[in-house]
């Protein structure tokens, strides 16, 4: 089954672009011209990525994904924005979406940033199989799964945030750089935009750890990057 693009956007001329050139990747499409509209649908048709334009009629985006994020839904929800302020985008991070983009854009570009944040199918844990779970001290994150545990409670992240701490995991204690983080878990360059990291880093803390000022996790080395406890 194709993989199933929600566009939320009320200049009907960039939706009818933007499914024309996601039909022709393979994507599947459904569409949304106000805010309501748009969280109806993400609602009812499950998408599997999101397109959410933040200047939208009834409901702005930014109300939209911190909707969805409320709700436990953990879609990858791309932002798009005509604005360059450095606060929208930082707003936008901070209220769950995965990533944004700002008009006007390269078709070649959003493209790749659909297929680098789609989310991955996971894969049917195999009876039997060895057991690759990353355990330290009180979390468990299955890569199996694609889930992150805290004293046998999983935690709500979204696939970001599972890929982040998986990365991180999988080399504890090497501090790795912001720069780093973008091309392992974010799959491509974002021209020196490294608020991402910082945003998405502040957001798994709040989830992560018991007390997000304070991290035992996740770790800062001021200057350099981040790092996990090992």
């Amino acid at each position: 089954m194709n993989k199933k693009v929600l566009i939320v956007d009320d200049e009907k001329a960039i939706v009818d672009i933007l499914e024309y050139n996601l039909k022709k990747e393979g994507y599947a499409t459904v569409r949304a011209h106000d805010g309501k509209e748009g969280l109806r649908m993400a609602r009812e048709e499950n998408p599997d990525l999101i397109l959410l334009d933040v200047m939208l009629p009834y409901m702005d985006g930014f109300t939209v994904c911190g909707t969805l994020r409320g709700e436990g839904r953990n879609v990858p929800i791309i932002m798009i924005t005509a604005r360059e302020e450095e606060t929208d985008k930082v707003f936008g991070l901070e209220n769950g979406a995965d990533d944004y983009i700002t008009k006007p854009f390269s078709m070649r570009e959003l493209l790749a940033r659909v297929k680098a944040n789609m989310r991955r199918t996971l894969p049917e844990p195999t009876p039997g199989a060895e057991d690759k779970s990353i355990r330290i001290r009180e979390l468990v994150i299955d890569p199996e799964r694609h889930s992150v545990s805290k004293n046998g409670v999983e935690l709500d992240l979204t696939q970001r945030e599972y890929e982040l701490v998986h990365f991180l995991s999988r080399n504890p204690g090497k501090i790795i750089s912001r720069q780093e983080l973008l091309t392992e878990v974010w799959q491509y360059d974002y021209y020196g935009d490294l608020r991402t990291v910082d945003v998405t880093v502040r957001r798994l803390r709040e989830k992560l750890e018991d007390n997000p000022a304070e991290p035992v996790y996740v770790l800062t080395k001021r200057g350099v990057g981040y790092y996990f406890a090992d």
